[in-house]
Order: structure tokens, then sequence, then C-alpha cells
């Protein structure tokens, strides 16, 4: 990629399929995308023309690996409550971004997103290399079956499902990181799968394994661009890198931090925030070995991250009087992980955010400052 021209690159050759959020240009453009959004959305709505819709619900599912059992625990066990709402807009980080189309799509797709992380295998994520891989390789696993197991849920009748929620204007948006650009990347997901393209479908579902792919673990996914007709390669690697969660645009709210600052009423809005993950401290013995340490290290700076997104998302909310909601994995749940994707520990993770939901869920109304 030429250094100078990347935020030229398309992919399917769509103005909106993504949106380079780091840029004055790409925040821009993706408020662009939430206004025509929320003009289809009063329509669909048979609303008039400029009026307010009649609430807003807004969901970021954050990153977390086999922790993500929790969200999609969370979320059936939600529809079991009778009291989940219709997501207006919904955004995925990592393992958020399997569970967001699912949550996104609504109750309907619950039974699939049970089934992708209760009858989870390690052999259906990955497929280990030797050891010599972290020299030569560009990871120490291959993901193909991480491919496999997404394609045999993404597929067209899905893709048909997100484009039709598009169309009554609902947004669906993920996040991943275009590592040599070092720029987070916020994809389209409707307008990808509303366009028609051909290869709509295999685009979607590369988007979601490269928003999973962990640096160094699993390898990055390679998008084939083109700038002015030449074809070039992006690396793209797990949205974590840059954010474990995000939730909305400013455009959401610009329009509503305005009315409240004259006094106006507004129309109710509500974050819902799944931390996939711990808010506390997690204690763990480490080896007194180079490795250990730097794994120890890396992993103690994704949990402060989680944290840190909490914290951005809650002021944010407060800013633009959007009610907050979060939930996370408590202290309650002590059922630990032995190995990677353990099919035991993601069930009883799934259970443990199900009945939690089911029961009459406690969102948090703060992060744990």
């Amino acid at each position: 990629m030429p250094a100078d021209r990347s935020a030229e690159a398309r992919v399917l050759g769509l103005p909106n399929e993504r949106y380079r959020i780091a840029t004055p240009a790409g925040q821009a453009a993706l408020d662009q995308e939430v206004v025509a959004a929320f003009a289809r959305r009063r329509q669909a709505l048979n609303l008039p023309e400029g009026a307010t819709l009649p609430e807003l619900n807004l969901l970021a599912v954050s990153g977390g690996g086999e922790n993500g059992a929790f969200g999609a625990g969370l979320l059936n066990g939600w529809t079991a409550q009778g009291t989940r709402p219709v997501f207006d807009l919904a955004t995925g980080v990592s393992t958020g971004a399997l569970t967001a189309p699912f949550a996104y799509l609504g109750p309907d797709w619950d039974e699939a997103l049970k089934d992708v992380y209760t009858n989870i295998t390690p052999g259906r994520v990955l497929r280990r290399r030797w050891i010599t891989a972290a020299i030569f390789d560009d990871a120490l696993a291959d993901t193909s079956p991480l491919f496999d197991t997404i394609s045999q849920y993404v597929d067209e009748r899905m893709l048909g499902a997100i484009a039709e929620a598009y169309q009554q204007g609902r947004l669906l948006l993920i996040g991943t990181a275009d590592i040599d650009a070092q720029a987070p990347i916020v994809w389209n997901i409707g307008a990808i799968a509303s366009s028609g393209h051909p290869r709509a479908l295999d685009t979607v579902r590369r988007i979601l394994l490269a928003s999973a792919a962990i640096p160094g673990a699993f390898p990055p996914v390679m998008f084939d661009v083109t700038i002015d007709g030449v074809p070039h390669q992006e690396m793209h690697v797990d949205g974590g890198t840059f954010m474990q969660a995000f939730l909305y645009p400013s455009a959401v709210t610009s329009a509503r931090r305005a009315a409240i600052a004259r006094g106006r009423r507004v129309q109710p809005a509500r974050a819902w925030i799944i931390r996939n993950g711990r808010l506390d401290s997690e204690w763990a013995m480490v080896d007194r070995r180079g490795v250990s340490i730097a794994g120890r290290a890396i992993s103690s700076m994704i949990a402060a991250s989680g944290f840190n997104d909490a914290v951005r998302l809650y002021f944010f909310a407060q800013r633009d009087g959007v009610d907050y909601n979060l939930a996370y994995i408590g202290s309650d749940f002590t059922q630990r992980l032995e190995s990677p994707f353990e099919p035991g520990f993601m069930r009883a993770l799934y259970a443990y955010g199900y009945d939690s939901a089911r029961d009459g869920f406690e969102w948090a109304k703060t992060p744990p400052l």
C-alpha cells in the first residue's frame, strides 16, 4: 500500500463500505451514514420527515476471546426474561464481532448464537503450527477452521437478514485494525450486505475473521483493495488492538446534545455495553521467565484497555444524556480457563450469563471506578 493514499483504498468499490474513524474525513463520512440511517428508520416506522425517533437502543459487544460465551448467554437470557430491545445500532470487536450480528438480528437467531459458543471446540477455531512459526510464519496458529466455522453461520440467509435490517435504518458496525496504517477501521456490514456485490458474503466473513485475529497468535487477514484501479493488499488484525469496545459516532448524539443545551426534551436513548471479561484484578502465578512475564504484561494491558473503554463510554453517555448500562463477568464466576477454547469453561460461562439475565440482570449504571 502507498502510505499516503490508504484512505482512498476500496475493497468492493462502495463509498460507504468502511470508515477510517481516526481521521476527520472518516468521522464525517460515518456521521453522514448515521443521518441517512435515521431517515430510513423514520420511514420504516411511518414517522413524518424530521420527526424524532421514539427511542434509541445502542449495543456494544467487546472483545474477550473465550469470554464471549458470557455475552452470548446474557443476550439469550435477556430474550427469555422478555425485555430485550431491538437494537438500532450494534457494534462488535474481536469475539464481540462474532456475537454482534446475532444480537443485531434479534431473538430468532438466539439458537445459532448459543451453538457458536457452547458447541465450539479448539479444532473449530485453530490448527496449531510448529513452534518455529513464531519466527518464520505470520502466527502461531492457522485459523482456517475458524473461517469455516464463521462460514457455517454467516451464510446467504444471514446476509439477507442483515441487508433487510439495514434498509430499515439499523446499523451493524464491526471494528478491525489496519496494522500497516496503524489505524482503526469501522466496517459498515449492512451496506456491504445490501450491495448485491458478488464478493459481499466472503468479505463479511473475512471482516469477522480479521476482527478476531489476535496478533501473533492468529494470522492477519489480507484484503485485496484497489486505488485508481491498481491492486494492493491491506493487512488487518484484531480490532481490540485499538479498542475493546466502541459505541456510537458523534452524529448519533450531536442533535441530542444541542437539544439538551437548549433545555428541550429528547427521546430516550440507552447504551448497552457488554464487557466480555472481568473488571476487577485477576490474580495468577507468573513464572520468572521472559515469555511468561511478557505474556502477563500483555494480558494486563488488554484488561486495562477494556476497563478504560468502559469508563470512556460512560463519560460519553453522561455528556450526551444517554442511559448507561454495563454488564461484565462478576467475581462470583470462579471457574478458570485451563486451555484455549475449553468447551466446559465456555458452557459454564454461557450458563452464568444466561441465568443472570433470565433472572433479571442488574446492569451497572456506572463502571466500577
